[in-house]
């Protein structure tokens, strides 16, 4: 049973990564400071991979406490980076919160990585590395331009990071997955996204908006050079990305040499505005939602979604379930958070 750690893993993606790594034979070790997550993530892990999660609640920048928990595990094979500052908005009016925790916790665990022989690194990196794309779909080939927020320069900082220190010889190898908009939740609504106070997120949102928690969306811009005039997104199922990370870290473990590093774009391949996704959370629940044009939000891209070629030929992975599906899984996992508030 091979260990791999896990920062961010009581989190939104992290809690279902955990999941999958554990269907797949491997002994996640989740690091979580619960600062933007909640224990109870930990109840609903046990409940489904059926044994008490390893947790170590413990903040990624405390190096000393990071080099405890690996001295303390031993045996560590590799590690999946989670744990960051991740909203658009926020990292607008906090550029410094951002820099200073996502590019440090990454230092830190990449030292340890090194130092404590654990070779194989998948970092969770963003296609908001790609700015503001020229030409759609994009490609991993696809030039990255200017972060249009900080958290977007982080992404970008840090995937240079993980470049540089791959490409001389030592015990690291590295693959950067470019997630694209992450929705829905686990089918036994056990786990699921679980936003800290108002949510930056489209579909928690609309979600809670639903229930009576928020006021109606506010969709922000119609004026955009789309089809119906607010932004593009593609939308992947919580559950498909995280198989994706199985994958990376079984590529990983089979790559040759001490210098391997590659990138890979994670999404359906499919763009769908922020109205198109209002009409198909209606359709997928049978719930009239609210919504109001707000003003566009600054840090926003008009339009992104992925080339996924790459990721189907080189990670041997591919998104199998659709909009709907994960729509309706969020609101399944809204239903039950509602039932037991």
């Amino acid at each position: 049973m091979k260990k791999i750690i896990v920062t961010g893993g009581a989190g939104f993606i992290g809690s279902h990564t955990v999941v999958e790594l554990a269907a797949a034979g491997f002994t996640p070790v989740i690091v979580d400071n619960f600062s933007n997550s909640d224990r109870s993530a930990l109840e609903g892990l046990k409940k489904i991979i059926g044994s008490e999660p390893v947790c170590y609640a413990i903040d990624g920048n405390d190096y000393a406490a990071m080099e405890e928990m690996f001295r303390k595990e031993g045996d560590v094979v590799g590690a999946i980076h989670f744990a960051a500052y991740k909203a658009v908005g926020e990292s607008v009016q906090k550029p410094i919160d951002y820099f200073r925790n996502n590019l440090n916790s990454l230092l830190v665990l990449m030292d340890l990585m090194v130092k404590y022989k654990a070779p194989n690194l998948v970092f969770s990196s963003s296609c908001t590395v790609y700015g503001q794309p020229e030409k759609l779909p994009v490609n991993e080939q696809s030039p990255i331009l200017p972060a249009q927020s900080p958290y977007g320069s982080t992404k970008q900082i840090c995937e240079e990071i993980i470049k540089q220190t791959t490409s001389v010889k030592q015990p690291l190898k590295a693959i950067s997955l470019r997630y694209f908009n992450p929705i829905g939740a686990h089918p036994s609504a056990n786990i699921g996204e679980l936003p800290i106070g108002t949510p930056n997120n489209l579909v928690p949102f609309i979600t809670q908006s639903a229930v009576g928690l928020r006021p109606p969306v506010t969709v922000f811009g119609n004026d955009y050079n789309t089809p119906d005039g607010s932004c593009v997104r593609d939308y992947i199922h919580v559950v498909d990305l995280a198989k994706a990370h199985v994958k990376a870290l079984q590529l990983l473990d089979k790559a040759e040499g001490t210098t391997y590093y590659d990138v890979f774009n994670v999404g359906t391949g499919r763009g769908n505005t922020v109205l198109e996704v209002i009409k198909a959370f209606e359709e997928a629940t049978g719930k009239k939602l609210g919504y109001k044009i707000g003003p566009r939000r600054s840090g926003d891209v008009e339009k992104i979604y992925a080339e996924v070629e790459k990721s189907r030929d080189g990670l041997g992975w591919q998104a199998e379930l659709s909009l709907q599906d994960g729509l309706r899984d969020a609101w399944r996992w809204q239903q039950k958070l509602t039932n037991n508030a």
